[in-house]
């Protein structure tokens, strides 16, 4: 197993290019994302009550080396405050193993 910065952010369709690519030249090669997400936080209830995809929210999780966190860091909070959303970083594990999917 080795050690790896697990990245969650929430925000709009309408941002996720932006983040992506905040995300790319940070370093972090890879991610997923989840569209249609809908929930309940600190900062008051994400609802999908709308018909209209560019309105919905999405669910970015990315994985990357510890070292990276400062860029990483820096790049989601610039992009973030422009254009809104919330990220959480913590720490993960990778078991590392010799078959990949995909």
């Amino acid at each position: 197993m080795q050690p790896v910065k697990r990245l969650e952010i929430f925000a709009n369709y309408v941002e996720l290019g932006k983040i992506l690519e905040a995300l790319e030249k940070a370093g972090v090669v890879g991610h997923s994302v989840i569209k249609d997400v809908a929930g309940k936080g600190t900062r008051g209830k994400v609802a999908n009550d709308l018909a209209m995809t560019m309105l919905d929210n999405v669910y970015i999780i990315a994985f990357f080396p510890p070292d990276k966190l400062t860029l990483v860091e820096s790049n989601i909070r610039q992009t973030l405050n422009k254009f809104g959303g919330v990220c959480f970083i913590s720490d993960a594990m990778e078991i590392e193993t010799t078959r990949c999917v995909g």
